[in-house]
């Protein structure tokens, strides 16, 4: 077999191998008016694009800079208010990850909600008085409230994993 042959159809297996990858993992498109999983899901990954960086300080992995970690966690605590809006009564529909628990038991919801919100002030707070110390418990608390929430409400679109 020439050369280019062999460079081609190894080039033609990559592209088939990445077409059937790419269909086996798509999700349905959103296509409810205004797009409200869409856009609770762009919330929370912009929660998740603030938080990360700031776990790399509190771990010690990168060095603390209390302008920088105050920076963040106004961020933090300005999207911690933003998802929730998208979670109304008929917003349970593929490519939710959503339990149907966030529907059927509102009040625990609620308080999930509140909690996160509440640890992300929290967070805000010990940032501002730059205690490195009390941001790590701070920041430990809303890792927790983040982790307890995915656990009773995050899962398949069936509403189990």
């Amino acid at each position: 077999m020439s050369s280019s042959r062999s460079a081609w159809l190894r080039f033609s297996l990559v592209v088939l191998a990445a077409l059937v990858l790419s269909a086996c993992h798509s999700e349905p498109p959103d296509n409810h008016p205004g797009q409200p999983v869409t856009k609770r899901k762009l919330a929370f990954k912009a929660i998740v694009r603030t938080f990360e960086p700031m776990g790399l300080v509190v771990r010690g992995t990168n060095d603390y800079n209390k302008a920088d970690f105050l920076a963040s966690a106004v961020e933090l605590q300005k999207l911690s208010r933003e998802p929730w809006a998208y979670f109304g009564p008929d917003t349970n529909y593929p490519p939710t990850h959503a339990r149907s628990a966030v529907w059927d038991k509102p009040l625990e919801f609620e308080s999930a909600k509140q909690k996160f919100m509440a640890a992300t002030d929290k967070l805000l707070e010990a940032s501002r008085a730059g205690d490195f110390e009390a941001i790590r418990s701070a920041y430990d608390e809303v890792h927790q409230n983040c982790k307890s929430c995915h656990q009773a409400f995050r899962g398949t679109h069936s509403g189990e994993e």
